[in-house]
């Protein structure tokens, strides 16, 4: 069972930092927090670039999820035209390098497409306590 928190951010770019502080502040002594805080940084901007999370008035949600033996990010979004996915090692696109990074540091991630947005979630290991 998780213990779960939740905060909606403005989708705006300095927002991200904010949801860094949220998630920092809620693992303090409780997790993977480093890890975490990369995490939701990854997923928070990717909101902003790649879906209407970023267009005015727009926002995007963060879930914190704490297990006994997980903590799960979940950047609830508004959508876009595109799917998560990971891009090639060898792309010349500026960015693309957020879903790998995620990838390497998650025990699993993925997306829910909504009906009116989307969310993307990873799994981190939390260490005994």
């Amino acid at each position: 069972m998780l213990t779960k928190w939740c905060r909606v951010f403005p989708g705006l770019p300095e927002e991200v930092s904010n949801a860094r502080h949220f998630v920092a502040s809620l693992l303090a002594d409780r997790g993977p927090v480093e890890d975490a805080v990369l995490v939701v940084s990854e997923l928070a901007t990717n909101a902003l670039r790649h879906t209407r999370s970023g267009m005015p008035d727009g926002w995007f949600l963060v879930v914190v999820g704490l297990g006994d033996d997980l903590v799960r990010i979940k950047v609830v979004d508004q959508g876009g035209d595109r799917v998560p996915h990971l891009c090639p090692v060898t792309s010349r696109e500026e960015g693309g390098r957020g879903l790998r990074l995620i990838d390497a540091l998650a025990k699993n991630w993925g997306y829910t497409i909504l009906p009116d947005g989307r969310f993307v979630w990873a799994d981190l290991v939390r260490a005994s306590v």
